[in-house]
């Protein structure tokens, strides 16, 4: 056995009292940071008198008064998607609604909803698919601020309401203050 050529060093065997001595040490160092905060941050960006506060959440869909004549059915919201479609920086939202009927397959309306100006409700303020041209809409996306839909269609008036005969691929863009429908793939029969 070999012995060290270095006594033992006193201060490399713990005591109490150093264990006591550094937890008093943290608890005042914990309580030390909790009194020092940083002042909270004070930059704001400045705004126009006018201008209106930003707006990040899209519609909602709840309470809006859809022009859809469904009679004694509730009229019932199917799809939905939400972008901003006119480059102002607030999204809306783009929703697809049929009639909640019992039976059968309701043709779908497609509204474009934005908010209201006493922030209520939202409103539509554009009608892209509407109920009487009879189509299913089965899928609907917004992609570089236009809308994209898959429509289900009739040929004829003669085709039965279950059995659409026609898929069509629609794309609505936001140009000079109206909605421009563009068909990027052209129709085909199902």
């Amino acid at each position: 056995m070999q012995h060290s050529a270095v006594p033992e060093l006193a201060h490399t065997h713990t005591r109490p009292i150093h264990w006591v001595a550094t937890a008093t040490a943290l608890a005042g160092v914990i309580a030390l940071s909790s009194l020092l905060q940083p002042k909270p941050a004070t930059a704001a960006q400045a705004t126009a008198p006018d201008a209106r506060p930003a707006t990040t959440a899209a519609p909602a869909t709840t309470g809006v008064d859809f022009p859809l004549e469904c009679g004694p059915v509730q009229a019932l919201v199917v799809k939905k998607a939400t972008g901003d479609l006119d480059g102002d920086g607030t999204p809306e939202t783009v929703a697809v609604v049929h009639c909640d009927a019992a039976m059968g397959t309701p043709p779908d309306g497609v509204y474009v909803l934005t908010h209201s100006t006493d922030r209520t409700h939202a409103r539509v303020v554009a009608t892209l698919v509407d109920p009487k041209d009879r189509t299913t809409v089965t899928s609907i996306a917004i992609t570089d601020g236009a809308v994209l839909a898959t429509l289900l269609g009739y040929s004829t008036p003669d085709v039965p309401s279950c059995c659409p005969d026609v898929k069509d691929s629609a794309k609505w863009q936001w140009k000079d203050n109206t909605f421009i429908r563009s068909t990027p793939a052209g129709a085909h029969s199902v």
